[in-house]
C-alpha cells in the first residue's frame, strides 16, 4: 500500500561527540503518516523561536479526513506531506485511536493553534500574509486582533487543478515576507502552495496549513462548545451545523478511518514479527 514517505529532514542537533539523545525518536508513524513528537505548547513556541526571515519552512494538521484521502491520492500528494518542517496532529478521534493502539500522539488542533499565535505570538504591528478566506474574514480577523498590515491574496477556485495559480499563490508570499503565512485554502491546494513556495527558494517565515481556522476565528463557522471539543464530538457539533455539506465527509467518508488503521496495524504486526526474529537471531545464521 502506498504511504507517505517516511524521509524527513533531518534537524536532530548535534553535540560535540554524537548525537542529542534527547532528540531521538522524534517521529511516531501512525496510520501510514509521520507524526512529530511534539504538544501543543511546544508547537507554538518551535513555531514562534523562528527569526524574521527565516527561510520558509511549512506545518501541516492531517486530520481523519486527510489520512483517508490519502489512501487513494497520488503519491505526489502524499509527498507534500513529507516535506514539511512539522507534523501535528489535527484530530481528537486520532489521538484516540493512537492511545488505544499503544502511541501517544499529541493533539494540536489547527483552530487552536491559529487561535494561540493572534493572541500571543503574533504583534499587531508585524506583516501576516493569508492565502484563501475571503473578504468578509479577513476584516473581522483584523478588527479582532487590530492587525495593521495584513497581506491577503483570495486565488480563484479550482486551484488543485491550476498550476499557474499555485505558482501566483507561492509568488505573492516571495513578494510579501512575513513570519506568519496562513494557508486557508483546504487540502491538499494549501499544501501545494507550501511546496511551491518551499521550492522557490526566495519565501521567508512559516507557513501554516490550516484550512478554516480563520473562519472560525472570524465567527463565520461556528466551532463546537468546549464540553463537546473534550468528548471528542466535535465532528458531531458540524455535521449537525452543516448537514448538507458534511454528511458525506463524517457518515461515509471518515468510517473509513477504520480500514486505514486495520493496514496500518497489520504492517506494524508485521514490522514487530520481524524485529523479534531478527533479535533472536533468526537472520545471522547462527538458527
Amino acid at each position: 500500500m502506498d504511504q507517505i514517505p517516511a524521509s524527513r529532514p533531518d534537524r536532530r542537533r548535534k553535540k560535540r561527540n554524537g548525537p542529542d539523545r534527547r532528540q531521538q525518536n522524534r517521529y511516531v508513524w501512525f496510520l501510514n503518516a509521520t507524526f512529530d513528537r511534539i504538544d501543543f505548547n511546544q508547537t507554538i513556541e518551535r513555531i514562534n523561536e523562528r527569526p524574521p526571515g527565516a527561510p520558509f519552512k511549512f506545518v501541516v494538521t492531517p486530520n481523519v479526513d486527510h489520512l483517508v484521502r490519502l489512501q487513494t491520492e497520488p503519491n505526489w500528494v502524499k509527498k507534500l506531506y513529507a516535506q514539511a518542517w512539522l507534523t501535528i496532529c489535527d484530530s481528537r478521534i486520532l489521538e484516540l485511536i493512537a492511545a488505544i493502539s499503544g502511541e501517544k500522539i499529541a493533539v494540536t488542533p489547527g483552530s487552536d493553534l491559529t487561535k494561540a499565535l493572534f493572541e500571543s505570538k503574533i504583534d499587531p504591528a508585524e506583516p501576516v500574509t493569508i492565502i484563501g478566506a475571503n473578504q468578509q474574514t479577513i476584516e473581522a480577523i483584523t478588527a479582532r486582533y487590530g492587525l495593521q498590515d495584513v497581506r491577503w491574496y483570495e486565488p480563484p477556485m479550482g486551484l488543485a487543478k491550476n498550476l499557474l495559480a499555485i505558482e501566483q499563490c507561492a509568488e505573492f508570499v516571495a513578494k510579501n515576507p512575513a513570519r506568519f503565512i496562513f494557508f486557508c485554502v483546504g487540502s491538499p491546494q494549501q499544501e501545494m502552495v507550501a511546496r511551491a513556495c518551499l521550492r522557490r527558494g526566495d519565501c521567508e517565515g512559516t507557513g501554516l496549513c490550516v484550512g478554516a481556522s480563520l473562519d472560525f476565528l472570524a465567527g463565520a463557522v461556528r466551532r463546537a462548545p468546549p464540553w463537546m471539543q473534550a468528548m471528542r464530538l466535535e465532528w458531531l457539533f458540524r455535521l449537525l451545523s452543516e448537514p448538507k455539506r458534511m454528511w458525506k465527509r463524517y457518515l461515509v467518508e471518515g468510517p473509513k478511518i477504520a480500514f486505514v488503521w486495520w493496514k496500518w496495524h497489520t504492517a506494524r504486526s508485521a514490522l514487530k514479527r520481524l524485529e523479534r526474529l531478527n533479535r533472536a537471531g533468526a537472520f545471522d545464521g547462527r538458527r
